[in-house]
């Protein structure tokens, strides 16, 4: 015992060590692999799960909090999150140096108000992979965080969650304590709110008999079961881990942007993880439906390489513009130059009308942030609100002309809801007529409005007994759905249809967007 202790010991004087004089990636550093065998992951705090059944809040619901960690190298970057997160809601600072940040922020014009320090010690900036996540009691009640074990020996960071509750008098569950003691990553995680959730084979490798983390050997089904436990996952989708993607996490090149859409990256036929992403996401398409019940949309992005053409198979950075987060209203998306930024940020745009879509520039010579394998999800977490407004709709895409639909909605708050509408209008007009929703059964609330021959807008409103109000989308009425009425003709198709042409004007090569179109699509140009 005596010999692994100073064993430990001077490992982790090594460790800490190289925390002072280097700031860590995303991903192990050489000391860090030196140690893990020999760090102790899992605790022995006994914290056992919920004792209630609980939901895991989806990113696009209304939050509270924005968390970040502030590394000083990263200040630029850092400035543009909070200055874009004051605008939404109150960001959350782990620092142990508040005066130069305070500094920082003040020179940058920003506003202190909605900011609040938490002085703590930490270890790296990846905020995204070791801070809790939201959840709800009974779909819409208490509201408490899950942490899990930290897939990195740096303990500073793995406290964090602690801190945070501890400041927000939060209930926190941890999964440290065998049978429990689940390792999993922020990164590697994505809820849809209604119990569906993804992630690679990380997750299995990382609990598996003889993983490095000294943490119990679980079957799949266990880790599934701990993941329904701690936070209500009831379907838990891994995908193969990709060959260039060294940290095999899913937001590098997936995001779910709402309960049945994904946002991914596409590389050129053949290239580096490309083949990869589109056998995982083909095989989600074959075997999987979203919490509607019916098959995933997915909308493709480029993911751009260096500039002198290097993707990750060759020497190139994981670039990507899936690395984004929701911020309420805002939308951050990781950026790289102007001449591939553009199109991705126009494509970001026109899926998620209304919102504010924010650019903030990682690749830069004096801040390269995705040399170090993240972007800005990575970085990035937040709380979720304490008394969420909670509502469910599937969007309508289309519908005949002259004709009756009918508009649900699931719609839950802990005091109850008072009343729901929709509003809607014929695309062209400023004016939003309103329906009154009545509610059926189950919290599902429903409304019939007639559609003519144009195209209409429409968004949902609720207020609960408590008097809170919200909107789906988040962003309404500036952001809506869009229902195509009747069978498009070729100009209407194209304004509804077709983003495009990327970039513009065009050399080589020229892309265009197809949004919503199902079955095989034949594409002339002349």
């Amino acid at each position: 015992m005596k010999i692994f202790l100073n064993k430990y010991v001077a490992l982790l004087l090594l460790f800490i060590t190289t925390i002072v004089s280097a700031q860590l990636p995303k991903g192990l550093t050489e000391t860090e692999k030196q140690i893990i065998s020999d760090y102790q992951f899992a605790k022995y705090t006994m914290t056992p799960p919920p004792s209630v059944p609980v939901r895991a809040a989806a990113e696009w619901e209304e939050i509270e909090y924005l968390v970040i960690t502030w590394q000083a190298n990263y200040d630029g970057i850092l400035t543009q999150i909070v200055a874009a997160g004051v605008q939404e809601c109150k960001v959350i600072i782990t620092t142990q140096n508040q005066n130069a940040v305070t500094n920082t922020l003040t020179n940058a014009g920003i506003d202190l108000t909605n900011v609040i320090f938490m002085d703590r010690d930490w270890d790296s900036i990846w905020i995204r992979d070791y801070a809790g996540n939201t959840i709800y009691e009974n779909q819409v009640g208490d509201r408490a965080l899950t942490d899990w074990i930290y897939n990195r020996p740096r303990p500073n960071d793995d406290t964090v969650p602690f801190g945070h509750a501890m400041l927000l008098d939060i209930p926190l569950y941890v999964t440290d304590t065998a049978p429990n003691d689940l390792v999993n990553t922020g990164g590697n995680y994505m809820s849809d709110g209604l119990g569906n959730a993804f992630a690679s084979e990380l997750i299995l490798e990382e609990n598996e008999p003889g993983n490095p983390y000294n943490v119990s050997a679980k079957t799949e089904a266990q880790i599934d079961q701990i993941m329904e436990d701690y936070m209500g996952i009831q379907n838990y989708i891994k995908m193969q881990a990709l060959p260039y993607d060294v940290i095999n996490h899913i937001d590098m090149h997936m995001k779910l942007i709402d309960e049945q859409t994904l946002v991914v990256s596409r590389y050129p036929q053949g290239v580096a993880d490309g083949p990869q992403i589109e056998a995982n996401i083909q095989e989600v398409l074959d075997n999987e439906v979203s919490g509607f019940g019916t098959p995933y949309k997915v909308n493709w992005i480029d993911a751009p390489p260096s500039t002198s053409g290097n993707y990750p198979d060759n020497g190139g950075y994981y670039r990507t513009y899936t690395n984004a987060v929701f911020v309420n209203k805002t939308i951050l998306v990781p950026t790289y130059r102007p001449s591939v930024d553009n199109p991705a940020l126009a494509q970001w745009r026109d899926l998620m009308p209304g919102y504010n879509v924010v650019g903030i520039d990682v690749d830069n010579q004096g801040e390269n942030l995705i040399s170090s394998l993240g972007a800005i999800h990575c970085i990035t977490h937040s709380i979720g609100v304490a008394d969420p407004l909670w509502i469910v709709h599937q969007a309508i895409p289309s519908a005949p002309e002259n004709t009756s639909i009918t508009i649900e909605a699931s719609i839950k708050h802990n005091s109850g809801i008072a009343n729901a509408s929709v509003f809607y209008r014929e695309v062209g007009t400023t004016t939003y007529q309103q329906a009154a929703m009545s509610l059926t059964s189950n919290d599902i609330w429903s409304s019939d409005i007639t559609v003519q021959t144009s195209n209409v807008e429409y968004y949902i409103w609720a207020q609960a007994s408590s008097g809170k109000t919200l909107s789906r989308p988040i962003v309404a009425p500036e952001g809506f759905w869009t229902i195509q009425v009747g069978e498009l003709g070729a100009a209407d198709f194209k304004v509804h249809t077709i983003t495009g042409p990327f970039p513009n004007p065009a050399r080589k090569s020229v892309r265009f967007t197809f949004k919503d179109v199902e079955g095989p699509l034949r594409v002339t140009i002349t």
